[in-house]
């Protein structure tokens, strides 16, 4: 597997588990507003695979889990084998995804491989190659969203909230668009470049009071329902 990246204890990134995390290298999406370009466009030396399995094994009495995120994790041709192997050591495996891979996400729900997903909902669907960047499938996408609600053993979806990109009504239809959900995060716009659009570094955050006020909007669509990153 391609790996760009290890961060090697997380407290934050599994829901209630010490977890590592995994960048997978490349994307099919070019969000403007990505700040991990290097790993986007496959800049960053590879690290071996087996030196990482190995950290993990060396760690398996203090780590509890393991998070792959990327990038896009489901591009990764031996994603399945790679996360056997972590399964086999005994931790909890979350994906993060962009949902553009059903038939993955599928293949890994029914093999038992995934114990969480987080998927990030990017738009409405009338905005989503607008910030995804390129000509999204949106069918791909429904599909991953009725996969994950339906058979992932736990899960959640998010939102980065993008000033000049998505505003309220947005975030509205958003909601509408997957209502009944575990579980969906409004995170805030986190302004640390270089973005993948050199335009959006000069893109202020939102205020926090304007986070909140969207949140009223939208959380009884959900049976949970926060703002991260204020």
């Amino acid at each position: 597997m391609r790996i760009g990246g290890l961060q090697k204890t997380s407290l934050l990134d599994y829901p209630e588990h010490i977890s590592a995390i995994i960048w997978t290298m490349g994307c099919n999406f070019r969000c403007p507003f990505c700040y991990n370009k290097k790993i986007v466009f496959e800049e960053l030396p590879v690290i071996p695979e087996s030196e990482v399995l190995d950290f993990l094994e060396k760690r398996k009495n203090v780590l509890e889990a393991v998070v792959i995120t990327g990038g896009e994790p489901t591009l990764q041709n031996d994603l399945s084998d790679f996360i056997r192997k972590v399964k086999d050591m005994g931790y909890l495996v979350k994906l993060d995804t962009n949902g553009t891979n059903p038939e993955k996400i599928d293949e890994l729900l029914e093999n038992n491989l995934v114990d969480y997903i987080d998927m990030d909902v990017k738009a409405p669907k009338e905005k989503y190659d607008k910030l995804a960047g390129v000509k999204v499938d949106i069918s791909s996408i429904e599909k991953s969203i009725e996969l994950i609600k339906n058979k992932a053993p736990d899960y959640e979806f998010k939102t980065t909230f993008v000033p000049t990109l998505l505003e309220k009504n947005d975030i509205v239809e958003i909601a509408k668009w997957i209502e009944g959900s575990k579980r969906y995060y409004l995170q805030q716009f986190e302004k640390n470049p270089p973005f993948i659009s050199k335009e959006m570094e000069s893109v202020k955050p939102y205020s926090k009071e304007y986070l909140y006020e969207t949140l009223n909007e939208i959380e009884s669509y959900f049976t949970s329902c926060d703002v991260r990153g204020v």
